[in-house]
């Protein structure tokens, strides 16, 4: 196993340059998704090898219920450093499952709350509330997914900027983009040093829900007076996982890229530009990071299983 359990941890420091660089430089689309991959992988890495450095440190304290033989010489040795590492990752890999757990039970929560407010209004899919603050989001589940307004958002916006507003929601959830925002932020709990990632993903998702818009409605320079507006009065989503109009964040920058011209999807970039290069570091880095926590694993499976008594 060796310092290859170690790898993943830091693996994560490889896709820093394309969280930036994909902003710029890739449809938003691509972007999300290429990031929402990554993030994912090395999330599962890292905790993965996080788990098995903790194998060794739990077998080392006295009274655990694991077989005597998972504490000889043997098993520590699979994993260096094991009296400071398999220790520390114990406390370590219960605090990503209590944090993971706390961001799934308040997406949730959220979720569970949000649908009991509209509890007696029409089951269309657009729910209009009648409320002074003004916000807007999209909320997947239930029976159907719904866009959320209130009438202190829509009094902002003329005719052709709320149907900018209600295509940009529909796209949050045809595209199932709080799907999205739930891994890169489990993610970003898992792995601390994803959580750029975390803020690209958020980026670019609202961007794709901007770019498609702009194609519903016709008019790029309509979709970017309504995020401009919006931003001014509106509070955003209720909470980081769902997708809202104005979402905290670089709204001058969405506001310029509709202004400008609409992205292109490219191929995989070239090797010889900044982008494409990105690329490179993190695609090696993801897979440097998968066949390192692999490696781990399955040497780690068989000292265990070579160490326990039949």
């Amino acid at each position: 196993m060796g310092v290859f359990v170690f790898l993943p941890l830091v693996l994560p420091l490889t896709a820093w340059p394309i969280a930036r660089l994909a902003e710029q430089h890739l449809h938003p689309r691509t972007a999300t998704r290429l990031l929402t991959a990554v993030a994912a992988v090395m999330a599962t890495c890292s905790t993965v090898c996080l788990a098995l450095a903790m194998v060794v440190g739990t077998a080392q304290l006295p009274g655990n219920p694991l077989p005597d033989g998972w504490s000889d010489p043997e098993v520590r040795a699979a994993v260096p450093y094991d009296e400071f590492v398999g220790k520390a990752a114990i406390p370590a890999l219960c605090a990503v499952v209590v944090a993971c757990a706390r961001t799934l039970w308040r997406h949730a929560r959220v979720r569970r709350l949000a649908h009991r407010a509209l509890t007696g209004l029409p089951r269309t899919g657009v729910a209009v509330l009648p409320d002074v603050l003004p916000y807007a989001y999209a909320l997947p589940g239930g029976r159907r997914d719904r866009v959320v307004v209130t009438t202190g958002l829509l009094d902002h916006l003329e005719p052709a900027e709320r149907r900018a507003l209600f295509a940009h929601e529909r796209a949050h959830l045809t595209e199932r983009h709080h799907r999205f925002l739930l891994a890169v932020q489990l993610a970003a709990r898992a792995n601390p040093f994803l959580r750029p990632l975390r803020t690209a993903v958020s980026y670019t998702a609202e961007r794709w829900a901007d770019e498609a818009a702009a194609q519903a409605v016709g008019s790029r320079r309509t979709v970017a007076c309504a995020i401009g507006k919006a931003a001014l009065v509106s509070r955003g989503a209720p909470v980081a996982t769902l997708a809202g109009f104005a979402a905290p964040g670089p709204v001058p920058r969405r506001v310029a890229a509709l202004l400008g011209p609409a992205p292109v999807v490219r191929r995989w970039p070239s090797l010889f530009t900044s982008v494409g290069l990105a690329l490179w570091c993190a695609a090696v880095g993801t897979a440097v990071s998968a066949m390192s926590s692999a490696n781990s694993a399955v040497t780690m499976v068989l000292i265990l299983h070579a160490a326990t008594p039949l």
